[in-house]
């Protein structure tokens, strides 16, 4: 037995009763004893109470319910805390209000106890993010309160992150919103083989980051509803938090550092981390293919850093010292020329 089919016979019970009443309430006015009446006026509230029960009662409830859980957890929080807030200053104001003369006296209290609850909730829910970025500023600033890295979808997809996170270099909670873990999803159901792949290879670099990170690592629910583009919400909410972004995306850095939002890039910290190696330096290099130029032998160092090799074709497959010739700092990353050690004014033959 449902809860609205009970609804609906104790509506239609309380309907009758009042049509009774009613019937009964005009019968002794005009003296007469019809009872016909009286049973048409409570089958008449007892259809009615039957059919229009759910209306009042069920059916607002499940549209509240509904419209409740459309409204983000953090609006409902704020809206409670601004009508609370509301609520205790119209409470402070009731009793002056009270010795107004009549008909004010009675009035305005309650007419400031709905104008201040009103205002209590518009200003907490619209002024909701710089409330609370002020508030974490300040914290922040007397040492007590919490900083904030915020990771963006690349540098999450790229992975590198998990293995930066294990060595303690962030020493601030990495926090993840959830429109970046929504984009997530949305790039591992994507039709494209490629974009599903990186999609999925992001899920699981989020997944290896919440179990195996030493930095600590947050999803929140914060959102930026005046933006609708992902890297937009990121800036706004690193400027509300006063927090970085750390990303390898070059738009996303090139934005962020225009209105003033501080930028980790990966593809940075992997340049200035690589091996700095000089002129006349001699290094082991595994040549593992033919370069752009003749006779040029390719290989690469553990950091990834290429080492292009002259006269190294014939060594292909194999380890060789070299010695640094010059070194050359690209847009793609760092560039190492080198060359066979000259043994009696030759080039060293294959081993």
């Amino acid at each position: 037995m449902s809860l609205e089919f009970l609804l609906r016979w104790m509506g239609a019970l309380v309907m009758a009763s009042v049509g009774w009443w009613i019937g009964a309430t005009l019968a002794e006015r005009s003296g007469s004893d019809d009872v016909r009446s009286l049973l048409v006026l409570a089958l008449a509230g007892f259809a009615f109470g039957l059919l229009l029960t759910p209306y009042l009662t069920t059916r607002p409830a499940g549209w509240l319910r509904r419209k409740i859980r459309q409204i983000p957890a953090h609006y409902l929080l704020s809206g409670t805390i601004g009508l609370a807030l509301g609520l205790i200053i119209a409470a402070l104001l009731a009793f002056p209000l009270s010795m107004l003369p009549d008909p004010f006296g009675n009035i305005l209290p309650f007419v400031a106890a709905l104008l201040f609850a009103y205002i209590g909730v518009m200003t907490m829910v619209t002024r909701e993010r710089d409330l609370i970025a002020a508030l974490r500023v300040r914290f922040s600033r007397n040492g007590s309160g919490e900083r904030y890295v915020i990771l963006d979808t690349s540098v999450i997809i790229d992975g590198r992150i998990a293995d930066i996170s294990r060595t303690g270099f962030i020493d601030a909670t990495m926090l993840v919103p959830r429109f970046v873990l929504n984009e997530l999803q949305h790039i591992a159901d994507s039709s494209d083989p490629l974009r599903r792949n990186r999609g999925r290879r992001g899920l699981e670099m989020l997944n290896r980051l919440m179990k195996d990170s030493e930095t600590p690592i947050e999803i929140a629910d914060m959102d930026v509803p005046e933006f609708h583009e992902v890297d937009m919400k990121l800036v706004a909410l690193a400027r509300d938090l006063n927090a970085a972004i750390v990303t390898n995306d070059y738009n996303l850095n090139k934005v962020a550092e225009l209105q003033g939002v501080r930028v980790l890039n990966i593809n940075e910290l992997a340049n200035a981390v690589k091996t700095i190696m000089l002129p006349g330096e001699t290094l082991k290099v595994h040549i593992i293919q033919e370069g752009k130029e003749p006779n040029q032998g390719v290989g690469y160092l553990d950091d990834g850093t290429m080492v292009v090799v002259e006269e190294g074709k014939a060594h292909i497959g194999k380890k060789k010292e070299v010695v640094v010739t010059r070194v050359i700092q690209t847009v793609a990353g760092r560039m190492i020329f080198a060359q066979l050690p000259k043994r009696n004014g030759r080039s060293a033959k294959s081993s």
